[in-house]
């Protein structure tokens, strides 16, 4: 998968595409967008599906609005974000199963 560090959509694209997503562990602060899959993490403590069933289960489904609020001290980690109405912190590590694409809407 392709790593868009700042999340900036392309200049002068307006076309949604694959290059468009990335996973929610290289967001900076301040990214909205939704999700678009969830992908077991490939490291951690948890097997992959485990890792897999327990994010659908906080609320990382398909569609749902994401926003970084916060980076943790020690290298940005945990993350705390906000998922349509609740909010979630979570290891960047487990993030990477997260993929996102930028919402145009708050973009503009």
């Amino acid at each position: 998968m392709r790593k868009l560090p700042d999340f900036d959509p392309p200049n002068g694209s307006g076309a949604e595409s694959v290059a468009d997503e990335a996973c929610l562990s290289e967001a900076r602060h301040g990214f909205a967008g939704v999700v678009v899959r969830v992908e077991a993490p490939e490291s951690g403590n948890l097997p992959q599906d485990e890792m897999e069933r327990r994010l659908l289960e906080m609320g990382f489904v398909e569609g749902a609005k994401v926003e970084l609020l916060h980076l943790g001290p020690f290298g940005g980690d945990p993350i705390a974000v906000k998922l349509d109405d609740m909010r979630v912190a979570l290891r960047r590590r487990d993030a990477r199963g997260v993929v996102v694409r930028l919402n145009r809407a708050s973009a503009a």
